[in-house]
């Protein structure tokens, strides 16, 4: 009989999954979806009832043979891609190119990639969720319906390539939301009042001022600052409170994906993207030695805080051992879930707290091991004792003003023995940085030291970093866990935001295609609007609401909205955003307008009047215009024909051209903020090019060829002429990391060499 087909998502659980099996079961791979819905066109029948046109994605017909291959006459085969929707997808899509007469097909999730899971699993099989699937498509044909409709009319309103995404639009729209706070705010002075005191036993301290006559106060300015400390200044300073507590502190739950996203971004500096990647390595199995490939984490996409009570109890047997009993718990500790998160996966969660990162981080790359450290320590600290603070607050009373004063200590640390998380390290080097209290009785005079008045002002909303946007995210229900790094990485990627020194800002063209599309579609690109409908994607896996019902609901009003933008919405490579600057040449408004080399300014009376301008925008978001540093004339002849140069801006800058064209074609850069020369040729074949150091419009440096236009061969890290010793690569790149320091970095797809700066280097 022709042995069972198990069949995966991810090759690399190959190895893993043979291993446990044995010669039983064959196990072949997807590599991801097999099918998915048409490129080049929506791929969605709405007459049909919106009916999904799936096609064999290019590339994976020799994936689908391996897979009829390896099935063979086989009856059984069981499905394991990953345990989500995207895994529901895709276990319905192999069902469909393996179907044969009497063949039968089992649905199996894999939790996580240990022996004993495994075997569970394959003797456990289930059968494939509908629900999932259908739920997994709505979400498709959505983004579909929204994205295939709305980007040709960016093509048509603003410039070709761009697009719009059901949730994508919605991120860049809370990021451009906080900008214009940003920009809108408007620092408010005050000031604070610190009286720095001393009692009959030391230290001496400081206590600040809170409320005057029973409430709570505000000195607005240095005036009233003042006429309050000279009023003070011989007042008679008592203690009337001395409260003293102990705080007993939980431990936060095992991680969640969100969670997990977020404290590695602020402790690794990983981004969401490579804190999955890595994840992703380490539920897929890592090999410890010989015949030993083991699953070191439970599946990694998940909203879920629930454990499994044998993990626990595992847990707190190694707690015991290592930290002893003051530190264990009598029995586990379980967390409740927020509401909507959905229970299907665990909390993520080393698959055996045995694997200790100390003994497995010698088979781990370094990136492995850093997460991994991060996900055993968080579970296992989840099942230790409360840490106990003990607090101290004094109340200070002087005339009708109180003065307060607050300390801490760690009276016993429970769980902080082994981890806190960066917000909590954060608040516990605060509390460091509060000064040791004396122990005074209440009624006790102090004497007055010194009073110091100091000038604040109110600070702005933040801008969003990358762990910021993923829990505004996640505390919106924009998205899921799957989706966050993906939307991080596409909204960059779409150049409608920058991430800059850790923070998102929005581009000038995110702004334009956020105003229009929020204006045309202001119930779509809502964030209460897409939460709702990520609630609805639920509804239908769990089997309340029907698929098409959903899709009914959105298409009616959405349809409607898309008739009207479609005459309705402002062109901005026509009319554009109208400014309130005036043209300097013949006194017509100046408009935002969007052309082949980006936003620019000009005047609403083209064709009569040409003026025409880059610009920027100040802090508060008003217009800058940039006047051409090149001028258009130049005193520079052209080396082939002699005829003289012009100062021209295309897509990577200016540069200048023969006045000659199209007879003589000659260009030459103009490498703003200096051309200075790496020394190292332009990479590109057949270009006697070098590459030189340049400004971007927004003045960051990066690293061109001298023959743009000619040639756009760029990059953002220094080239060195220093050949690489594994790949023989010309040169290589200079990188700094906070964690790795400067190191020279091949760039050489596949060879990843690199190697650490000398001091002398680095001093050059």
């Amino acid at each position: 009989m022709a042995k069972p087909l198990v069949v995966v998502e991810s090759p690399t659980k190959i190895k893993t999954l043979e291993k446990v099996l044995g010669k039983d079961y064959k196990v072949a791979a997807t590599v991801g979806h097999i099918k998915d819905l048409p490129q080049k066109e929506m791929g969605v029948d709405i007459e049909k009832g919106f009916k999904p046109k799936y096609r064999t994605i290019s590339g994976k017909q020799k994936v689908i043979k391996n897979l009829k291959a390896s099935a063979g006459e086989a009856q059984d085969i069981y499905l394991a891609p990953d345990p989500d929707r995207e895994g529901e997808a895709i276990a319905w899509h192999t069902a469909e190119v393996l179907k044969k007469k009497g063949r039968r097909f089992h649905r199996v999730l894999f939790h996580e990639l240990t022996g004993s899971a495994i075997k569970e699993a394959i003797q456990h099989p289930i059968e494939l969720d509908l629900n999932k699937y259908e739920a997994q498509q709505a979400r498709r044909i959505l983004d579909r319906l929204v994205g295939y409709q709305i980007s040709p009319l960016l093509w048509r309103k603003v410039k070709g390539g761009l697009s719009a995404g059901r949730v994508q639009s919605v991120a860049v729209k809370i990021i451009c939301d906080r900008e214009r706070a940003i920009q809108a705010f408007e620092p408010e002075e005050y000031w604070s009042l610190t009286a720095a005191l001393e009692g009959e036993q030391p230290p001496p301290f400081s206590a600040k001022l809170v409320r005057q006559a029973g409430k709570k106060i505000t000195i607005p300015d240095g005036e009233t600052a003042r006429k309050i400390t000279d009023r003070l200044r011989t007042a008679t300073f008592t203690v009337s409170q001395v409260v003293k507590k102990t705080k007993r502190r939980n431990p936060l739950p095992p991680f969640t994906t969100s969670k997990l996203q977020q404290e590695a971004i602020r402790r690794l500096r990983f981004s969401a993207r490579k804190t999955m990647m890595v994840a992703q390595q380490l539920y897929e199995g890592i090999e410890l030695g010989p015949g030993e490939t083991v699953g070191l984490i439970t599946y990694m996409r998940t909203d879920s805080t629930r454990i499994a009570e044998e993990a626990a109890h595992e847990a707190l047997g190694l707690i015991k051992e290592r930290f002893g009993s003051d530190y264990t718990l009598a029995q586990p500790r379980f967390f409740k879930n927020r509401k909507k998160a959905q229970d299907a996966h665990e909390a993520i969660r080393p698959t055996s707290v045995l694997h200790t990162p100390e003994s497995v981080k010698a088979h781990l790359t370094g990136d492995q091991a850093a997460l991994y450290t991060l996900i055993w320590k968080r579970f296992v600290a989840s099942q230790m004792q409360q840490a106990l603070i003990n607090q101290l607050t004094l109340t200070i009373k002087a005339e009708d003003f109180i003065f307060t004063a607050s300390g801490s200590t760690v009276k016993f640390p429970g769980f902080m023995a082994l981890y806190t998380s960066a917000e909590e390290e954060r608040k516990n080097q605060k509390e460091k940085k509060k000064e040791e209290l004396p122990d005074l009785a209440e009624g006790a005079v102090l004497k007055l030291q010194d009073l110091v008045p100091k000038q604040h002002f109110t600070a702005p909303p933040p801008r969003f970093s990358e762990a910021s946007l993923v829990k505004e995210l996640e505390e919106n229900g924009i998205g899921r866990p799957s989706t966050y790094a993906s939307i991080l990485s596409t909204i960059r990627d779409k150049g409608y935001v920058e991430l800059l020194k850790g923070y998102f800002r929005p581009s000038e063209l995110g702004f334009i295609v956020n105003d229009l599309i929020v204006s045309n579609f202001p119930d779509i690109f809502n964030v209460e609007f897409t939460a709702k409908m990520e609630d609805n994607l639920d509804r239908i896996e769990q089997d309340e609401v029907d698929l098409l019902t959903i899709l009914e609901r959105f298409y009616t009003p959405f349809k409607a909205k898309l008739e009207e933008a479609a005459d309705g919405m402002l062109s901005i490579k026509g009319v554009g955003f109208a400014t309130d600057l005036k043209c300097p040449e013949c006194g017509q408004t100046l408009h935002v307008k969007v052309g082949k080399n980006g936003p620019f300014i000009a005047c609403n009376g083209y064709p009569d009047c040409n003026y025409s301008r880059d610009y920027t925008r100040d802090e508060k978001g008003r217009i800058q215009t940039v006047e051409p540093s090149v001028d258009t004339d130049t005193d520079k002849a052209c080396p082939q024909c002699s005829r003289p140069m012009v100062g021209k801006r295309g897509r990577y800058g200016e540069f200048l051209a023969c006045s000659g064209y199209p007879e003589c074609k000659h260009t030459e850069s103009v490498a703003n903020g200096g051309g200075q020369s790496t020394g190292v040729p332009c990479p590109q074949p057949d270009c006697d090019g070098e590459m030189v150091e340049r400004k971007s419009k927004r003045g960051k440096i990066f690293y061109g060829c001298s023959r743009f236009p000619d040639c756009t061969q760029a990059m953002w890290d220094r080239p060195v002429a220093r050949a690489c010793p594994v790949c023989k690569a010309p040169f290589m790149v200079e990188k700094s990391t906070k964690r790795d320091g400067q190191f020279y970095a091949c760039l050489t797809e596949g060879c990843g060499h690199r190697e650490a700066m000398i001091p002398d280097e680095k001093a050059s």
